[in-house]
């Protein structure tokens, strides 16, 4: 194929076929795997609803007909022949980011001798929201989340952790915690260090992808799999799970916990925390409005809608006892009405969602309160610049 026709009627002539549909998303994979145990994989580019003609390409290539998730191992031989069928683009390749990669991977790609075999593998999702079938669909899925192709609960995740495998994660590489004390024998006859830095099914997200526009003051705080929108910061204190994160800018300096998801110039408190959907038996999936304020060691088992704010020391869970007061301080309804005082107590997960609520907390009687939000924050500009 000299000419760029020829390579549009070439991938047409694939996805003409009998049987053939287009991946919704697919990327190549570099993998480690020791004996039938895959430790890592790792996705340097993944097209989400994008190059079709490359899909084809890799498809055709490979054999891979079938039209449920899954993947192929791709060999030198395959690469070769990809990066010719794209001669009619090579004196643009910074133009073609998958071209590039297989470029890249073409001239570099070697079978290293160590802990971990190494290959590579090309991995088709037809469907993003079945559950996890192996540890290389939770590694494309969780880089599907952290590459920003897809907001948190937008793909299936479930059965994750049933699939993955817990990993020593080391300076040397991912291992298998039961070889570690081996691994460690051989480094130190070699002179050289083992350092593992956790034990967890999920690697940290820096060490695989950094979104851009993004600051993480400690990459052990964030999973690989977290959601980071451009001028997110957090801090050495915050925490964000898999399947959870930001929707625009914001400051995390406590927990966002599995399936939270944040909006907006908002603020997470040092130290606050947001309920999780994977502890406690939680099936309320929560999330923090625009511009709100969680304080310093406050939490929430109930979304927040926007321009909200928790004050410090407080959490309030979905049957929490919270009382309702106007502007004035007179007690009211859920509907703004005045009431007799303790007519006006209602359950937490009766403010689920709604916009501009001050949440504090007596300190002489420990009482839950509730009274509208007359001011709602604004982060510092200068910190979350993208």
């Amino acid at each position: 194929m000299t000419s760029i026709q020829d390579f549009k009627d070439y991938v047409a002539s694939v996805q003409n076929r009998e049987g053939y549909q287009k991946p919704t998303a697919f990327g190549l994979g570099i993998r480690k795997t020791k004996g039938d145990k895959t430790l890592e994989v790792f996705f340097p580019l993944i097209n989400f609803e994008t190059a079709y003609g490359t899909a084809a390409l890799l498809q055709d290539i490979t054999g891979y007909s079938s039209t449920e998730n899954g993947f192929t191992v791709i060999n030198k031989g395959h690469l070769q022949i990809a990066f010719d069928k794209f001669a009619a683009f090579h004196e643009e390749i910074d133009q073609h980011p998958n071209i590039k990669l297989i470029h890249q991977l073409l001239t570099q790609y070697k079978y290293p001798k160590g802990y971990a075999s190494l290959d590579l593998i090309a991995y088709f999702l037809f469907d993003k929201d079945t559950p996890v079938a192996n540890p290389e669909e939770g590694y494309f899925k969780t880089q599907c989340l952290s590459q920003l192709h897809v907001k948190p609960h937008e793909i299936g995740v479930a059965g994750i952790f049933g699939k993955m495998n817990n990993i020593a994660w080391t300076n040397k590489g991912p291992i298998l915690p039961e070889d570690l004390a081996e691994e460690r024998l051989n480094a130190t006859f070699k002179g050289q260090e083992l350092v593992v830095s956790h034990v967890d099914k999920f690697p940290y997200m820096v060490n695989f992808h950094v979104p851009q526009g993004v600051r993480i003051v400690a990459g052990s705080k964030v999973r690989l799999g977290a959601h980071l929108s451009s001028g997110t910061t957090v801090m050495p204190a915050g925490f964000i799970n898999f399947n959870a994160g930001t929707l625009g800018k914001a400051m995390v300096e406590g927990r966002i916990s599995a399936g939270v998801i944040v909006d907006d110039q908002s603020d997470i408190g040092g130290g606050a925390s947001i309920m999780g959907t994977l502890s406690g038996g939680n099936k309320n999936v929560i999330s923090i409005g625009k511009q709100c304020l969680l304080g310093a060691n406050a939490g929430t088992g109930i979304s927040l809608g926007d321009g909200c704010t928790v004050a410090a020391g407080v959490y309030i869970t979905a049957g929490s006892k919270v009382s309702l007061y106007n502007n004035d301080k007179q007690p009211v309804d859920l509907d703004g009405t005045i009431v007799a005082e303790g007519e006006n107590v209602v359950k937490g997960i009766a403010l689920n969602g709604k916009d501009h609520l001050l949440i504090i907390q007596d300190s002489q009687t420990g009482k839950i309160t509730c009274r509208p939000n007359q001011k709602v924050i604004e982060l510092n500009a200068s910190l979350h610049k993208s």
